[in-house]
């Protein structure tokens, strides 16, 4: 079985790798990283361009494989919120025919980082960078922004293995979808 993860993000191939690694009709496939587009904003700001994003991934990395995984994080609105938005991970599953989408939790930026993003269109990685909160300019293929605001406790592989998961639910359930 061959499953192509549309990124070439070690982090997202980590993370379905390990994710996978759990499923008896999956645990033996081979995984390659496909470069693709997401044919969305480099950084994301609302649930449904998340999740356009992922399942464009997926249907963008399916040549020449039996499922393929599409992986997008970003911004959404989320009221009560301090600055009334939430990061959140979205992963599509797409076996040719349809897809299969799971979600993360959520958490809050700063709210100076949440500023950068929204008003200077700079990614995740580019705004922790410029304030000061990292010495990485490329945290989203390391620990992720999750790592620094966590100190660790949740690293971004850890993260994105949750949407993962999620979007394995209704394919391992067949019956119960």
């Amino acid at each position: 079985m061959k499953i192509n993860v549309g990124s070439g993000n070690e982090i997202k191939i980590k993370a379905v790798r390990e994710a996978i690694s759990d499923y008896c009709f999956l645990s033996e496939a081979k995984v390659f990283p496909i470069e693709v587009s997401s044919e969305v904003s480099v950084q994301p700001k609302s649930l449904d361009e998340i999740i356009r994003g992922a399942k464009n991934r997926a249907r963008n990395a399916f040549p020449d494989c039996d499922y393929s995984f599409g992986i997008e994080s970003g911004l959404m609105q989320v009221p009560h919120t301090k600055t009334g938005y939430m990061n959140v991970c979205a992963c599509a599953v797409y076996d040719g025919r349809e897809y299969f989408i799971g979600l993360s939790s959520a958490f809050e930026y700063p709210p100076k980082i949440t500023k950068l993003v929204l008003e200077n269109e700079f990614d995740v990685s580019r705004a922790f960078y410029l304030s000061g909160l990292t010495e990485n300019p490329k945290i989203g293929s390391a620990e992720g922004s999750i790592g620094v605001l966590t100190k660790d406790r949740i690293m971004r592989k850890e993260y994105i293995k949750q949407a993962v998961v999620m979007a394995l639910i209704p394919m391992e359930n067949k019956e119960l979808y």
